[in-house]
């Protein structure tokens, strides 16, 4: 009998704003990987959730919605969802039964032009009628012909299994680009982050919750407790003032939230010490931006 060859590829994940990409990031890879809320623009960079089985690697890549840039920090984002249509072997595009077909047409021009298989995944197929999504089906037939296209419902799990099924089958053969017990390619600090951020998301109200970065200032590690410091960064006096609340209720309350979170994360009771620091209009500082991990052009 010949022995199976292995398959190795990158899956990457685009489209708009708030269609469904994380949720279907993290239903492609079994773990929560990316933080999901009902806001636009909650993911902000590139990551990376790897499927591994004995002959094959997955490696799906979340990416940011596309959006049109009106500070650096957007723009990065567009960076990282641009750079997506270039090293992919696999195209998920992700769209749903809600926006408008000819959204960010500038990107979708770019899609049309790539030269690896492209799936187009039709999310929240819960919200419509069949025949409002059979035209639509044919209209995006028509804007992207070579496209598979596939009807689907990330939150209620329908359709995922296919959606696995083509991918695998689509996948290069190779060897494996990445450790077979690695489950993404960031660090243990960066979920940190991104799980406070989502609480931060979640309670605050307004523009408040898009000035905010954290960044984790020590995280030590021993048998039974992880100790974290992070530090919330917000771009006035202001924001610092809500996001601590009166007598610092608010912040206890994100804390507490973002705590139980990170347990359940790293299965290890944790020790969280929050602290909030005004840096003036940081998404437009590159310096800044860079030490955040994000691309500046």
């Amino acid at each position: 009998m010949t022995e199976k060859k292995h398959k190795s590829g990158f899956v990457n994940i685009v489209g708009n704003p708030n269609v469904g990409k994380s949720t279907l990031m993290n239903r492609l890879v079994g773990e929560r990987i990316s933080i999901i809320t009902s806001k636009a623009q909650t993911t902000r960079h590139r990551i990376m959730g790897i499927v591994n089985t004995d002959d094959m690697q997955i490696v799906y890549s979340d990416t940011p919605g596309v959006l049109q840039p009106n500070y650096k920090l957007q723009q990065s984002m567009l960076n990282f969802s641009r750079s997506a249509l270039g090293d992919a072997d696999v195209l998920l595009y992700v769209t749903d039964v809600v926006e408008t077909i000819d959204k960010n047409e500038e990107f979708l021009q770019q899609v049309q032009k790539v030269d690896f298989p492209v799936l187009l995944l039709i999310n929240k197929i819960d919200q419509t009628n069949q025949t409002e999504l059979e035209q639509l089906v044919g209209n995006w037939k028509e804007l992207l012909p070579k496209a598979e296209i596939i009807p689907l419902s990330a939150l209620n799990n329908f359709n995922i299994n296919y959606v696995k099924q083509r991918v695998e089958e689509l996948m290069p053969e190779s060897p494996p680009y990445f450790e077979k017990d690695a489950l993404t390619d960031k660090p243990a600090r960066f979920f940190v982050t991104e799980i406070i951020r989502e609480k931060i998301l979640l309670y605050y109200q307004k523009e408040v919750p898009y000035s905010v970065e954290v960044a984790v200032e020590l995280f030590k590690e021993d048998k039974q407790l992880i100790h974290i410091k992070a530090l919330i960064i917000v771009e006035r006096d202001s924001q610092k003032g809500i996001i601590i609340g009166h007598k610092g209720q608010a912040l206890k309350k994100v804390g507490a939230m973002a705590r139980k979170d990170i347990e359940q994360f790293f299965a290890k009771k944790v020790f969280l010490e929050m602290y909030v620091k005004v840096e003036k209009d940081w998404r437009n500082r590159d310096n800044i931006l860079r030490n955040y991990g994000y691309i500046i052009e």
